[in-house]
């Protein structure tokens, strides 16, 4: 139990074994997912110029990875923003180099289309270093390119500063805008140059309320960004053998079963917490953000290897969160029937807990059966909303209690005298009795409840209020 607070109305608050979790959709600080509907506004440059440092003081806090070492940006991010009461997208990008190979040929990928999806570009460059022979190639990409640019020379911080950045007029993208990302100097000018590029309204609008928020969670390299990539059908995300490739969450707005869905991808956890430094650290610290303003979590666990204890702990971020859960095994094509049967015994040894949660046997490499997470989504989203009328829930737990009471405790045996639904997201539960219900027993109450009314794919809250003594409370008010 986790606390005791006496309440005047004669009833005893008893907490459960689940932290509250906030309500779904709360805006904390973390990765932001961009709001559909908003203009959307891209930050590009070369690798090391500041463009992280940029964003997060567009943002007023630090959202985006910022480390002082190159290329820690890789994917494509988008955070909501404002300035002076206008809402618009803005787009965090992997350093841009025009021939890059390898993984950082994958990153300069994401920055281009990040371009191509925008309605206008910041494009950051270094005003002590100048123009390199990569910002030229960068300029060539945007002009061609056809959106309105604004030319940020950064890390402006002295007049001599000042005089190197006005040779960047070479660029032949207009006017440098001197700014200092790390101070703030010239970043409300900035701003208000963007907006002007900007368009009032985009040209495309979603419908009210907005996708459902599905989070993909797992360790390392269990295969989060393929299976992203998969369902988006592009390389949407950077994928490497590497593990620990993605460090933002990225997200996607992704079409499936005739819903559109909005997906994110987030940086593996590490084996602990407290092992993760530097943007590994900040990484970790928004998968949990990101974790907590979805509705729907999707863990991967890598089917062909055992079960670690990073799955098992992923697993209880899940439900400690409240969020709805499916399970889908990755990498079943590199299982053999032994591996399989192995699999089996290992789920129902180490995750009785969460027997409850869709599972789904994929493969994000070959596209296999990833058609079959749409439905396992849908129907833990169902559990995570589900309501039962109260006179339906006391009905059946009278018939439970009187076919199995609570066992006995300090000789006396405690009574249930109603229960109630106190909410859903995911579903919670209080039972009124004359004493303590051992722990055993109300998960008891817990199993038989999903037996009789499903919840799959949800955590189910389960607290007590025990009705105190008249004699009691008079005491203590003498």
């Amino acid at each position: 139990m986790t606390d005791t607070d006496a309440g005047d109305d004669g009833w005893v608050d008893i907490g459960d074994d689940f932290a509250d979790a906030p309500e779904a959709g709360d805006k904390d600080a973390g990765a932001g997912l961009g709001t559909p509907g908003q203009p959307v506004l891209a930050v590009v440059g070369r690798p090391n110029v500041g463009k992280s440092t940029l964003v997060n003081r567009i943002l007023g806090s630090r959202q985006a990875v910022v480390q002082d070492v190159p290329g820690v940006t890789r994917d494509r991010v988008a955070y909501d923003a404002n300035w002076r009461g206008r809402q618009f997208t803005l787009v965090d990008t992997g350093g841009w180099l025009a021939k890059a190979q390898g993984l950082a040929a994958q990153v300069a990928e994401q920055a281009e289309i990040a371009v191509g999806l925008a309605d206008a570009v910041l494009f950051v460059v270094d005003a002590r270093v100048g123009a390199t022979d990569e910002d030229e190639a960068v300029a060539r990409v945007l002009r061609r390119a056809g959106k309105p640019v604004v030319l940020v020379a950064n890390k402006v911080d002295d007049a001599r500063s000042e005089a190197d950045a006005q040779s960047l007029w070479s660029l032949g993208l207009g006017e440098p805008i001197m700014v200092s990302a790390m101070h703030g100097r010239g970043s409300g000018d900035m701003l208000d140059l963007a907006l002007e590029a900007l368009p009032e309204a985009p040209p495309e609008r979603m419908g009210e309320g907005g996708p459902r928020r599905v989070a993909l969670i797992g360790r390392p390299n269990v295969g989060k960004s393929s299976l992203l990539n998969k369902l988006a059908g592009e390389q949407r995300a950077v994928v490497d053998s590497v593990a620990g490739t993605t460090r933002d969450p990225v997200d996607e707005l992704i079409e499936l079963g005739g819903t559109t869905w909005r997906f994110v991808d987030t940086a593996g956890i590490r084996r602990r917490f407290r092992e993760s430094q530097g943007a590994d650290y900040y990484a970790t610290l928004r998968t949990q953000s990101a974790l907590d303003r979805a509705e729907v979590a999707v863990v991967l666990i890598d089917a062909s290897e055992p079960l670690t204890e990073q799955d098992l702990r992923i697993l209880t971020m899940v439900t400690e969160a409240g969020r709805a859960l499916v399970i889908a095994y990755n990498k079943w094509d590199l299982t053999d029937q032994e591996r399989r049967d192995y699999l089996e015994a290992e789920i129902d040894r180490q995750l009785y807990h969460v027997r409850w949660a869709p599972r789904v046997n994929i493969s994000a490499s070959t596209g296999r059966h990833v058609e079959r997470l749409v439905p396992a989504i849908e129907q833990a989203l169902d559990g995570w909303e589900q309501r039962i009328s109260t006179g339906q829930l006391n009905a059946w737990l009278n018939a439970l209690i009187a076919a199995t009471p609570p066992p006995l405790r300090g000789g006396k045996q405690p009574r249930v005298l109603f229960a109630t639904q106190a909410g859903t997201k995911p579903p919670h539960f209080v039972l009124f009795t004359t004493g303590f219900l051992e722990e055993t027993y109300r998960r008891f109450i817990e199993r038989k409840l999903r037996e009789e009314f499903g919840f799959a794919g949800t955590p189910v809250k389960l607290t007590m209020r025990l009705r105190e003594k008249r004699g009691k409370n008079a005491a203590r008010r003498s």
